[in-house]
């Protein structure tokens, strides 16, 4: 506990573009946590290079991540943000918990077994490990809460499994996570697939909204949005694609599905595209305004990336000492 708040972490991987669905399911709603929490963000760019990536473009889309965090409004005085890599415990501690984490609960990982299906010329150790160094960066910082989609429950447990064996053995050296259960984020599918969650990884660059897309693409992509053939604007299990386009609606403008389906009744498909494509432009202005005056001031940016990876540093090296005491690592000698 920091400063007498819970603690919560979060993390966004450093590849893809950010979309849609990551600002209105998650970004928007980590703004206010900082009034509760105190809260540690990290660009999890570690986790990233389990799949190769091209060097400056990696290094130029962890810039892109950490800057479109600050657009969305998460204050970096308020709130840490930082780049993983630049914090040397989150490996660190990832190598002593391996020697805490058994192959059996590794190999029955889900997400594993997806990403080897996926790049099955590069299935590595890290790929394998991935939910250790996932526990390492949550019990780094002795977080309390940790937000999480479904997708994400396994890893979470994993955590919790892993800080329990070591408080077993050790006493009371890790806080045993919990899930962040607050207010649900818009959950946002793919628009090209609604039975899909909309992903910043998607191979179909139509389903997906990137927070970076000029109003014209974004218009283009919801007129070329998956429907169905009912032909009204109507919230139906029968309707996932429409339902999806409600959904987006309603988190843009505040309205409620009812009123969305008497907005639009007796109009056509082709006016509620529109319609939700130009509340979408209207929700994300501002942020890529303050995105493109963020991207010039290289000078703030840097001191604010070198200033949280000091802070991160500070809290995770606390935990570090402490881990690497109890294991029976020599002191260091200053």
């Amino acid at each position: 506990m920091v400063d007498n708040k819970k603690v919560l972490f979060s993390a966004m991987q450093a590849t893809g573009n950010l979309t849609l669905g990551n600002y209105l399911g998650a970004l928007k709603n980590w703004v206010n946590l900082c009034d509760e929490y105190e809260c540690f963000y990290s660009v999890a760019n570690l986790h990233s290079i389990t799949v190769r990536q091209d060097p400056a473009a990696f290094r130029k889309k962890n810039r892109e991540i950490l800057t479109l965090f600050l657009a969305a409004g998460i204050d970096p005085v308020k709130n840490c943000i930082y780049y993983q890599s630049q914090v040397s415990a989150h490996a660190e501690l990832a190598w002593i918990l391996n020697c805490y984490t058994y192959m059996g609960e590794l190999s029955r990982m889900t997400q594993f077994k997806d990403k080897s299906a996926k790049h099955a010329d590069n299935i590595n150790a890290g790929l394998f490990t991935y939910p250790v160094l996932m526990a390492a960066d949550i019990l780094l910082f002795q977080a309390d809460v940790v937000p999480v989609g479904k997708d994400q429950l396994q890893h979470l447990e994993i955590t919790r499994d892993i800080a329990q064996r070591f408080n077993q053995i050790y006493g009371d050296v890790f806080t045993v996570p919990e899930p962040y259960i607050g207010k649900s984020g818009a959950r946002i599918m793919s628009l090209q697939d609604p039975e899909h969650k909309m992903s910043k990884s998607d191979e179909n660059p139509n389903g997906s909204i990137y927070l970076i897309d000029d109003p014209d693409t974004i218009i283009r992509k919801f007129k070329r949005a998956v429907t169905d053939s009912e032909g009204c604007v109507r919230y139906s299990e029968n309707q996932p694609g429409i339902s999806n386009l409600i959904d987006i609606y309603s988190a843009c403008t505040g309205k409620s599905a009812a009123d969305i389906e008497k907005e639009f009744d007796g109009k056509g498909y082709g006016d509620f595209k529109l319609a939700v494509g130009e509340a979408v432009v209207d929700v994300l202005k501002p942020l890529q305004e303050r995105y493109a005056d963020l991207s010039k001031n290289k000078d703030y940016l840097d001191g604010i990336i070198k200033e949280n990876a000091e802070k991160a540093s500070y809290f995770a090296n606390k935990t570090l000492r402490k881990v690497q005491k109890k294991v029976g690592f020599p002191e260091i000698i200053r």
